[in-house]
């Protein structure tokens, strides 16, 4: 019910802010200015989160809102797939993380491989485009798109990164704990569905 509910805070916030840019004049500005205070209440009540923080991560958003984007690059060695573990949180999780503006899906996937996990790594096919609030992920204040990119192991040298303290290939029995945050056991078991039939056209939610 809590997240249900924190969906509609989210969608609530939205509104607010397209209402704030959009506005033509100083009444309604005041009406969405109020729901934006009363979406970021609700979602710090629901999360059990200090309202200071909550309006911390939406401070600079502007203009319309659309979905964050989330780019994962997907990596395996025959039957064991490429992990890193996470060291804001001490589980594992697939590279990647929020799109960089200026670059293209491609290469973002290129450079979180490298930056995570050492390993340089040429893209090779679009596999999933998830919409996060379809899958177990925990609540999350923004709506995710998470983007899987399939990608080739061509260079470089396994090691850490200055957000990741360890990095393995693991096979789909013997997973680590995994950042929920990021990735889902389900999301893993798809990427090993697709390892294992190149022929397995893209999905979305």
């Amino acid at each position: 019910m809590e997240t249900k509910f924190l969906e509609y805070a989210k969608r609530l916030q939205a509104i607010a802010q397209a209402g704030l840019t959009y506005a033509l004049n100083d009444y309604d500005l005041e009406r969405y200015a109020e729901l934006k205070e009363i979406s970021l209440q609700m979602m710090s009540d629901l999360s059990n989160t200090k309202l200071e923080v909550i309006e911390d991560l939406f401070k600079n958003e502007t203009g319309y809102q659309t979905p964050k984007v989330d780019v994962r690059a997907v990596v395996f060695r025959d039957q064991k797939i490429l992990m890193v573990k996470e060291k804001i949180d001490g589980h594992w999780s697939l590279p990647g993380g929020w799109a960089d503006v200026g670059y293209t899906p491609n290469e973002i996937a290129i450079k979180e491989a490298r930056e995570e996990s050492g390993l340089e790594v040429k893209p090779k096919k679009l596999v999933a485009v998830l919409d996060k609030k379809c899958h177990p992920h925990p609540p999350s204040p923004y709506h995710t798109y998470k983007i899987f990119i399939l990608c080739e192991e061509v260079g470089g040298i396994l090691g850490g990164g200055m957000e990741t303290s360890e990095v393995d290939f693991f096979e789909l029995n013997e997973l680590p704990p995994l950042s929920e945050e990021r990735i889902t056991r389900s999301q893993i078991e798809l990427m090993y569905a697709y390892h294992n039939d190149p022929t397995k056209i893209a999905i979305t939610d």
